[in-house]
């Protein structure tokens, strides 16, 4: 992207999340006054799957003030790399499936803001693959004889939409960033019930502010 195009990016920023108790993790870091948003920011719930994330994508989009939002995709995701742990961040290079890759923008300078934002939390950085159901056993495995990193739902529908809702050749800044409630080694059967999901939620509430640090970034011009 040029730098006049970034110049010209507006101050909203759109979180896409799809469950009900990822969107309460990020209303509370709000509450708590861990973050200070730039004025109309939005943070969106999508409902579960790729078809929902497309549908309330699009429809956000396509309201006043959020036609050049940029959009992070964010929430729980399954790790697929042996040693990952719940807690533990994912910052996607690309997001994945079967339409195509998307490319994330700031994946550094987003994974150094996370840090700061929870310390001794390790992040991980690499692709992140889209599914349109719950991936377990050795179909994980298969996953990452790919080369992905996690899997979700939800993230590469929201980024795909993101990309092709940009008009008159203008390239919508993207990024996805997940927080692991589940992994080879820490099998999760139910979110907010085990210590996984417990930790993944305080995780996702610490890290509201690195998104909008993120989303800062692109007012700047490119090195």
């Amino acid at each position: 992207m040029a730098p006049a195009a970034r110049a010209a990016l507006p101050a909203p920023l759109l979180v896409a999340c799809a469950l009900r108790i990822e969107q309460a993790a990020l209303r509370s870091a709000g509450a708590r006054g861990a973050a200070r948003p730039a004025p109309g920011h939005a943070v969106l719930r999508t409902g579960m799957g790729p078809r929902a994330a497309e549908r309330a994508v699009g429809r956000a989009l396509a309201e006043p003030g959020l036609g050049r939002a940029p959009v992070l995709a964010t929430g729980f995701c399954a790790g697929l790399v042996p040693g990952m742990s719940p807690g533990d961040l994912v910052v996607a290079e690309e997001t994945r499936d079967p339409r195509g890759t998307v490319a994330c923008e700031g994946t550094a300078l987003l994974a150094e803001a996370l840090a700061r934002a929870a310390p001794g939390r390790t992040v991980h950085i690499g692709p992140l693959t889209g599914s349109d159901h719950v991936v377990r056993g050795q179909e994980r495995a298969g996953l990452r004889a790919t080369g992905a990193i996690a899997v979700d739902m939800e993230s590469a529908a929201t980024l795909w939409t993101a990309v092709e809702a940009a008009a008159d050749g203008w390239t919508r800044p993207v990024a996805a960033v997940r927080v692991i409630v589940d992994a080879p080694e820490h099998e999760l059967v139910r979110i907010g019930t085990l210590r996984g999901g417990i930790s993944a939620f305080r995780v996702l509430r610490a890290v509201l502010p690195a998104f909008y640090d993120w989303h800062r970034s692109l007012l700047l011009p490119r090195r």
